[in-house]
Formats: C-alpha cells, structure tokens, sequence
C-alpha cells in the first residue's frame, strides 16, 4: 500500500447475528482493497472480527483523527454512538440501516456490496448536520458538565411520581415557568425522533433551527417553540421541585440536576457530518421510513400539458 494509511472505522451491533455477518463483509472488502478496518475499543465489539484476521483497535493502534470515514451497521442508536467515537475527529458517518425505521441510515443491507465499493473509491457526499452543545450550571453558576448532541437533548423528571418545576429561557429572557415531565431540545435531524413522539415539528435539515418541546406540561402556554440556530435556550430546574431531574442527550449520556441546576443548550460548533451515496429529497425518506401514505398524489403538471 502507497501513501498513508487508509483507515475505515466500523461500528456494528455485536450480539445480532445479521450484523455480525453484514459487518464481517465490510471489514472483508475493506482489507482486500488495502484499507485498514478500525473497531472500537469495546471487547464486546472484537467479536465481529472472529475469521477475519487482526485488525486495529481505535484509540490504541489508531487515533479518531486518523479515521477517514466510519461505517455503521444497526439503527439510529448505533449511529448515534458512532457519532460520540468520532466526535474528536472530522470522519464522516455512513449508516448502513440493520434496525428498524433507521432514519439517520444511509442505506439498506441489500446494496453493501456497490456502497463498499464506493467508499473504497471516496465516492459519497458529505453532509453536515448541526449538532448542540449542552452545559449543566450547578446553583453557583459553575459549569459542572458537559456534553453535545446530535438529536436531542431532554431535561426529565427523575421521580416517576411527581412532575418538576422548570422556567424556560430564551436568550437571556425568562419566557415561561411550569410544571411537567421535561423538556425536549432538539436539532432538525433529531426533529424526527423524540420530538416527533413528543408533538414537536418536523424540521427539514436544511432549515438550521432549533425545537423546544415541553413534555405533558401543567400550563396555558407551554406549546412548541421553533427558535433560530444561533439562540441559547436554557432550562432552569426550579428549586420547589421536589427530588432530582435528569439531562440526557441522544439518550446515551445522563446527568443528574439537582433543584436549582440550570441546563443551557446551543448551537456546537462542530457539526456532526454524514456520508450520503444516494442525495434524495427528505420528503421522500420522510415517505419511505415512516411508511406515509400517498396514494392518488397526481403531481405537478408537466410543461406544455393541457
């Protein structure tokens, strides 16, 4: 092999056999085209490699900033992990869908074969999408964690039995305080996840805003809110809140909010960037993952018909 080294990260679910097989084809092609195939450092993970040979292990033979691109095999929880492999690095996602509706999925397990051939020739686009970057203030203001998003960012209630006390902010500027189960941030690509579920919009990915969902709230005005990309919402976790609240971002990654915690959501600084084989427009992956029905669409009229 000329040149530097070539590496591919992949990223599969372990314990499902489909996956296991799908992944052993990718590593396969991979290491015949004299690319390096990259698992995570996760023992668990290592099982995708039994019968194909020794391969690298990230952050020990292979630094995320030397990844060219990661392929995922599974759903949107998968990808989503992927995304927090990468975070430190500029390599694009390729979601190959082995889950269920797989929104973030590029493509199907049917045409691996023609998408690892494209990949091994870097012919796929790069798409950003726009990530958060969230901070949890503790009562002295003091920033006690940190984390970023990708679909959505949720303050919870942690006690099953009681809702919480929070007040949201918008740049600065208290807009409204109540009571409720939590509160869903989101991006346009988590648009289609817990915030649809939630009664939130559908953002297309090319509009850069941001969601914000309040979950079975106790209130007049507590509807959805559609804010620009550049606004910093905040979720304050009022002190008459009875017990502790929960910040979880993409559902992977928790903190715990005492009364008085303060979450503030905005807009990262670093995208988090998807390979895409096959540009189509997002109403029609919008029609094939959720099923919709279209039956009787005649379409627009073509030029010159009477």
């Amino acid at each position: 092999m000329t040149g530097a080294a070539r590496n591919v990260l992949v990223v599969g679910h372990a314990r499902r056999p489909d996956t296991v097989a799908a992944a052993r084809r990718v590593i396969s092609a991979l290491t015949d085209a004299g690319l390096r195939a990259v698992l995570p450092a996760d023992d668990e993970e290592h099982s995708i490699a039994l019968d194909a040979g020794p391969l690298l292990t990230l952050g020990e033979d292979v630094e995320v900033g030397d990844i060219e691109l990661a392929v995922v095999l599974g759903g949107d929880g998968t990808i989503l992990r992927a995304a927090e492999l990468v975070r430190d690095g500029t390599a694009p996602i390729l979601g190959i869908n082995m889950g269920h509706v797989g929104f973030l999925a590029e493509i199907d397990p049917d045409v691996l074969d023609d998408a690892m051939r494209r990949v091994i020739d870097c012919d796929y686009d790069v798409e950003e999408r726009m990530a958060l970057h969230v901070a949890v203030h503790d009562a002295d203001d003091a920033v006690a964690y940190e984390t970023f998003a990708l679909n959505e960012a949720t303050v919870e209630k942690a006690a099953r039995e009681r809702m919480m006390e929070v007040v949201i902010e918008i740049d600065g500027r208290p807009l409204s305080s109540f009571g409720c189960d939590g509160v869903v941030v989101s991006t346009p690509t988590g648009s289609t996840a817990y915030n649809f579920s939630a009664g939130g919009p559908v953002i297309w990915p090319t509009v850069e805003a941001i969601a914000v969902v309040p979950l079975s709230a106790h209130a007049l005005f507590a509807k959805p809110l559609v804010v620009g990309p550049e606004v910093t919402v905040a979720i304050e976790v009022l002190t008459r809140t009875y017990g502790n609240g929960i910040l979880w971002a993409d559902g992977r990654r928790s903190h715990d909010l005492p009364p008085g915690a303060r979450v503030v959501v905005r807009r990262s600084d670093t995208p988090v960037r998807l390979a895409r084989l096959h540009p189509a427009a997002f109403g029609d992956r919008l029609v094939r993952k959720f099923r919709l029905p279209v039956t009787g669409w005649r379409g627009p009229a073509t030029e010159g018909a009477e």
